[in-house]
């Protein structure tokens, strides 16, 4: 495909409730979307990146100016472009994977739609619906969460998921544990908030028959997650750790994870994301999918990666409703009956969902950046 422009959009979107982790509290998403215009059609794209550069290194001011400035201008120029050549062209510029996941997913989106192929059929999904689970900020106070644990479990969510931090730990998960009982499905995720040191404190989780624990240290330090795997019973896995696939295969070599979490934004792209999947599959590693609080463009690639059969677990693949009262494209809603805690994995061109343009224009933060060649 030639690419005639690339539209810059930010767009606000209140949260239903504020979302709390132990890099602080979110009570709304800054989205950059991405729309590539090409000789082929159209397609849409969405960058994970956070408003401020707390949960990685990148964020939406930043990812918007090397959009602008750097990568989009290399896709203009190029005579010829596929979502298989994207990372390659764009490899000159070191890191920023998430503004090259939006710009990846955007012109895939494109590709797909052209020849009527949507991304489940492109990944080799093999699943036609996902199990959900559910994740669940820091919350004021133990009755306040175990309400709203309650309220996800009578929605059909298959797993709970627990933000943690030094100091909400180990009460709140006891109380969720008696909560879903011996048999619910239950993770904890730190968000790099421990060190080492506390190694004894986090062995102290074992009781609680966790899934895993994800992400208790720095991003960068794999030696003490391998030691921390020594310690505890409980499974280590790894998140912001996780930047390729290779990384990957030296973290799972070096013991210090044994489940992934797979974000295509993180890793720069949904074909890297299956690199990684692949990868881990060879390994007899289970994988799930993460989230990043994604509008419905977003959501609905995710949940079309969580279609492949490495996926094992239940992902952070939840209902649109879960973080927003109206979304910009048809929300992602649970199934019942049979598919109750699943959503179901769109079957049309492309992502499979279309883009509600009025309202992505109502929401925007400041005018739209049209790039041309």
């Amino acid at each position: 495909m030639r690419i005639d422009a690339i539209e810059l959009h930010r767009v606000g979107m209140p949260l239903v409730r504020p979302f709390e982790t132990s890099f602080g509290v979110q009570t709304a998403r800054e989205v950059l979307l991405i729309r590539v215009r090409t000789d082929a059609g159209d397609g849409w794209g969405e960058c994970v990146a956070g408003t401020e550069p707390f949960y990685s290194s990148e964020y939406v001011d930043g990812a918007a100016h090397v959009i602008e400035h750097y990568l989009a201008p290399t896709l203009l120029r190029a005579p010829d472009v596929t979502a298989a050549s994207v990372a390659r062209q764009l490899g000159y510029v070191a890191g920023h994977r998430m503004a090259k996941a939006a710009l990846e997913a955007a012109v895939l989106d494109a590709e797909l739609r052209a020849v009527g192929r949507s991304f489940g059929e492109y990944f080799g999904a093999t699943a036609e619906w996902v199990d959900c689970g559910v994740s669940v900020g820091i919350a004021p106070s133990i009755d306040e969460l175990l309400a709203e644990v309650a309220g996800y479990v009578a929605e059909g969510y298959k797993r709970i998921k627990l933000k943690v931090k030094p100091g909400w730990d180990l009460e709140p998960v006891a109380r969720v544990r008696e909560l879903l009982g011996p048999d619910g499905l239950l993770q904890v995720d730190a968000n790099t908030a421990y060190t080492l040191a506390d190694a004894e404190h986090l062995k102290r989780l074992d009781p609680f028959d966790l899934l895993l624990i994800e992400q208790p240290f720095d991003e960068e330090d794999i030696a003490s997650h391998a030691a921390l795997a020594q310690v505890i019973e409980t499974p280590v896995c790894l998140d912001e750790s996780i930047l390729s696939a290779a990384i990957a295969v030296d973290a799972i070599e070096r013991g210090a994870t044994s489940i992934v979490n797979i974000k295509a934004g993180r890793v720069g792209g949904y074909l890297e994301a299956l690199r990684v999947h692949d990868i881990c599959r060879e390994l007899s590693v289970p994988v799930w999918c993460g989230g990043m609080l994604e509008t419905g463009i977003g959501r609905a690639a995710n949940v079309a990666l969580a279609a492949l059969p490495g996926f094992t677990l239940p992902g952070d693949t939840s209902a649109s409703g879960r973080y927003f009262a109206d979304d910009l494209a048809e929300p992602f809603v649970l199934g019942s009956g049979e598919h109750a805690g699943q959503l179901r994995v769109p079957t049309g061109p492309g992502t499979g969902v279309e883009v509600d343009e009025a309202f992505v224009a109502a929401r925007a933060l400041s005018p739209h950046r049209t790039l041309r060649g």
